[in-house]
């Protein structure tokens, strides 16, 4: 059987488009030129959907004016703090429920009920808890952040190993000792996973959050955008909560494939 070794140059095209994500941005950017054909030649309403071109002009006016660079500060605090909260307990409950059945028991009844409830639903209830101040806000995004990870950390300890507890306890190390070295790193996986998910939770949380009197932040800009009819803003507004949300998707990406990089990986 005669073999046909590849051209160099297909071989360097192939790299390319792997390593310029060219078949990841080819989607977009053909959604974007439909968009834009769609607006230009009437088809789509300026009124309802602005052209991309307009949502441009619009995004290049909030930043100039200083809004955007305001709104961003303001709303990547609360995703912060509202992230930062709702994964350190995600951690500590996941742990405490995959490691001991008692814990499981205790804990994971009331969290999924918990679970099945809406945030706007909860809206009104934490008005009532914590006013209208920044507390409801970034508590609604610490619970949506929670759940994702909550599950994936708890799922990911029940999946390991029994024989690294075994090992831990052969080897007699602490309890700390057999979290630092074999449960958290064996449950890293499914760990990550479950920060991709409550990261992308969290500022869907937040546009939910902001909807509490906030006087500043991206859900203000947009609020106010739509009390003005500016749909252009409205859009703008939203296309930064997606790119947000693409590039700290991005950051765990990367971060999972250096944590992992003893994992095999399937695809290429």
């Amino acid at each position: 059987m005669l073999l046909v070794k590849p051209a160099a140059t297909d071989v360097r095209r192939v790299a390319f488009y792997r390593r310029a994500g060219f078949l990841r941005a080819l989607a977009p950017l053909a959604l974007l030129l439909i968009w834009q054909v769609g607006s230009s030649s009437g088809w789509i309403s300026a009124k309802k959907l602005p052209a991309p071109s307009a949502v441009f002009d619009a995004g290049v006016q909030t930043f100039e004016s200083g809004q955007l660079i305001d709104a961003l500060l303001v709303s990547g605090q609360r995703a912060l703090y509202g992230f930062a909260l709702g994964a350190v307990l995600a951690l500590a409950l996941g742990i405490l429920a995959g490691l001991s059945k008692i814990g499981e028991y205790a804990v994971d009844p009331p969290l999924q009920m918990l679970r099945t409830i809406p945030l706007f639903g909860l809206i009104p209830v934490f008005i009532i808890w914590f006013g209208i101040g920044e507390e409801p806000k970034v508590y609604l995004i610490a619970l949506g952040v929670f759940f994702p990870l909550y599950l994936n950390t708890f799922a990911g300890i029940r999946q390991l190993d029994p024989k690294l507890i075994e090992l831990g306890d052969a080897l007699g190390l602490t309890f700390l000792e057999r979290l630092r070295l074999l449960v958290l790193p064996g449950a890293l996986p499914q760990i990550l996973v479950g920060a991709r998910q409550s990261l992308g939770i969290a500022w869907l949380s937040l546009i939910v959050a902001e909807q509490i009197n906030a006087s500043a932040g991206l859900g203000f800009v947009i609020n106010n955008a739509r009390e003005f009819l500016r749909t252009d803003i409205v859009v703008f507004g939203l296309v930064i909560y997606s790119l947000l949300g693409l590039g700290t998707d991005a950051i765990v990406r990367l971060l999972e494939r250096r944590a992992l990089r003893w994992q095999p990986r399937v695809g290429r």
